[in-house]
């Protein structure tokens, strides 16, 4: 089965001796991960000012702006969003390709650069290895255009870690219209930082013909030269692990915006206190009025405390799973195995300017419309220490950390 690198263009046969880490979705098993397993030690460099040095860089309009926020909490670049989220990225999408952006995009100097992929459509259509590539947060993935030189080329990049290195696979590419780049691949390699020369991806791509061609719609480009939009054709194979078909959507970005870089820390796994702390700070000045612990449905995506032995006791006190906050009350909900999930419910009473009491004490492990009661009560405060309609960050049980995301 061939390796769709999909998303920016290209399809590879498999390397026989390499394999990515993957690892399943977990219930968050360890506290300190984004749904992947650290053990790939993938590393981040040190996020000490990355939060805060990109911020002057970054411009976004309104309406650009409604689609970062759409993609605020997709993880895998698209791979776990819901039909809501995907519907949200899409109205977000359609509006600004009703506004037009730079008008002859591929004539503009600011398409060129590296890319960021943010976000693809039907990214779970792929193969296992190349949902490796793409859906996993740990992984970065980019794309190069550079259109102005006597070496026109478009390449697709798949960065492991800055310690591990790279995937590179280049394409000479010509400019069709204003919008459309034609583009054949001819060459890919591994740079990795424990060897002093590059490995050659092992591909025939002469021998491929049409199979390595494709062509790629810019359908906006913001005036900032921040914010992209690309469609690809059937046989455009690009750089998310989807095999794109007509219409696949793609979002990508040269700078990204503080929620998105204090996201991607946390995914690493790696100075996820340091960022937290430069997050809070970043945004204490744009607080209006005091924070509330708002409705929804929240994942836990980080905690500072590892978990206990008993598991019960973690679910109990929020240190996994997802926290359900309607009408005054608050549920935690944690998957088991085989449809099992552990339920607990309780109230919520604000007690401080950003301070709640928490009082848990109806607990029952449910499989279907059965439920088995538990005896058992917590009672613990939390402190709001951020909180927006995406992200809400919290110190609760002995005095740990915790990130959510709200996903519905």
């Amino acid at each position: 089965m061939a390796i769709e690198i999909a998303n920016l263009g290209f399809q590879l046969n498999p390397l026989p001796a390499f394999s990515p880490v993957f690892v399943p979705r977990t219930i968050l098993r360890s506290s300190k991960r984004f749904r992947f397993d650290r053990r790939n030690l993938l590393l981040l460099r040190p996020p000490a000012s990355s939060l805060v040095d990109e911020q002057s860089q970054v411009s976004f309009t309104e309406p650009e702006t409604r689609l970062i926020d759409s993609l605020i909490g997709i993880q895998g670049r698209g791979r776990s969003a819901s039909p809501q989220q995907l519907n949200d990225v899409e109205s977000a999408v359609q509006a600004l390709e009703g506004l037009g952006g730079v008008p002859d995009p591929t004539s503009s100097n600011l398409i060129e650069g590296r890319w960021q992929l943010m976000f693809t459509t039907r990214p779970g259509t792929a193969s296992p290895i190349q949902r490796t590539f793409v859906g996993v947060d740990n992984f970065s993935v980019f794309q190069e255009v550079y259109l102005r030189t006597d070496d026109p080329r478009v390449s697709n990049i798949v960065r492991f870690s800055e310690a591990i290195g790279e995937l590179k696979v280049e394409a000479a590419a010509s400019i069709k219209d204003g919008k459309r780049i034609l583009f054949q691949f001819d060459r890919a390699a591994f740079s990795l930082k424990f060897l002093p020369f590059k490995v050659p991806y092992p591909v025939p791509f002469r021998l491929l013909g049409d199979e390595a061609k494709g062509w790629l719609d810019t359908t906006y480009l913001s005036q900032s030269g921040n914010l992209r939009i690309s469609r690809g054709n059937k046989g455009l194979r690009t750089f998310s692990n989807v095999s794109v078909v007509q219409g696949t959507t793609f979002v990508l970005q040269k700078n990204t915006e503080p929620r998105q870089r204090f996201l991607s820390v946390i995914s690493k796994g790696s100075g996820v206190m340091e960022a937290i702390n430069e997050f809070i700070s970043l945004n204490q000045n744009k607080a209006t009025g005091e924070p509330q612990l708002l409705e929804g449905e929240w994942q836990m995506i980080w905690s500072s405390q590892q978990e206990t032995d008993s598991w019960l006791e973690n679910a109990s006190n929020g240190l996994m799973g997802t926290q359900i906050v309607k009408g005054g009350q608050l549920k935690f909900l944690v998957d088991i195995f085989l449809g099992l999930r552990f339920s607990m419910i309780g109230k919520y009473e604000k007690i401080g300017a950003n301070t709640y009491e928490i009082t848990m004490d109806d607990a029952a492990i449910v499989g279907g419309q059965v439920g088995l009661p538990i005896e058992m009560e917590s009672k613990f405060n939390i402190e709001l220490l951020y909180t927006d309609d995406k992200i809400r960050i919290t110190r609760g049980f002995r005095n740990t950390t915790f990130v959510h995301l709200r996903v519905a």
